[in-house]
């Protein structure tokens, strides 16, 4: 079969294979010596042309999908973001982070989910930037995720330099600076969003809460649990709930709206990490 070659005008048509002459239409054919050239062929008749498009191509039988079947090509996919774990229904569950505005995100739970985010974080293309007070406890993530690049940088609290985040390089900034984290140098903007870890909940957490754009809440005492619901506006059975979640279940919510997502590690992750926990 002839080699597709473009006309000037866009139009698709057989054009001759590299290196053999006289494949197509309007190109001689090879002649030998001593023989006369034979006459062109007759010209083709005209095709249709769609204006702008070019010719039209061969007609097909089309593809077609049942109205029946039409469900079995969804994709369980929300928002673009990563992947944190599976909601309810066993659904993806999916949180931006990226964003052309500030997002400030609480986290009150165990330092096991914030490196998961992190390290699932950097897989997005992000860079994230650690503050932290316990370097020991990110070292060994920040080793392995870097692999001879600064996806992961760690600083000391109070001392995380400008970032530079834009929408080819979006940085999140995890901020785990104990129980009474001083605000940060650094802040959320376009395209870096600032994750707070609070192990528990604390003075500065109702502050805290009511700054952010999203709070997750692992397993906290039932006081705690009385505490957050009252600030969050939770029903009674999610405050219920709290007190009794497993490790790596985490309450996801906003005055409007509540998810819980259980987050499953990857064999890389429980090989880097362990296996998901509340208690550090």
């Amino acid at each position: 079969m002839a080699t597709p070659t473009t006309a000037p005008n866009g139009a698709v048509h057989p054009g001759p294979t590299p290196g053999f002459p006289g494949s197509a239409p309007g190109f001689p054919s090879a002649v030998g010596p001593g023989q006369a050239p034979e006459p062109d062929p007759a010209p083709a008749p005209p095709r249709k042309q769609w204006s702008g498009f070019g010719l039209l191509g061969p007609r097909r039988q089309r593809h077609e999908v049942p109205p029946e079947q039409m469900e079995s090509l969804a994709l369980p996919i929300g928002d673009d973001g990563i992947v944190i774990g599976a909601d309810g229904q066993g659904q993806p569950a999916v949180l931006g982070l990226h964003r052309p505005a500030p997002f400030n995100i609480l986290l009150v739970g165990g330092l096991w989910t914030a490196q998961v985010i992190g390290l699932r974080a950097v897989a997005t293309g992000a860079r994230v930037t650690v503050e932290t007070g316990r370097q020991q406890m990110w070292t060994s993530l920040a080793q392995a995720a870097n692999n001879n690049q600064q996806c992961i940088t760690l600083h000391d609290v109070g001392r995380v330099p400008p970032q530079g985040a834009s929408v080819s390089s979006p940085v999140l900034v995890v901020r785990d600076a104990g129980m009474r984290p001083p605000r940060g140098r650094v802040t959320a903007g376009p395209w870096q969003s600032v994750l707070t870890l609070l192990p528990y909940l604390s003075p500065v957490a109702p502050r805290l809460m009511e700054n952010a754009g999203l709070v997750g809440v692992q397993r906290v005492s039932p006081d705690e649990a009385t505490q957050i619901g009252r600030i969050m506006g939770l029903p009674a059975v999610d405050v219920s709930a709290l007190s009794t979640l497993a490790d790596g279940v985490t309450l996801w919510c906003t005055r409007h709206a509540r998810m819980y997502v259980a987050t499953q590690p990857t064999d890389a992750e429980s090989g880097l990490l362990g296996t998901p926990r509340r208690m550090d």
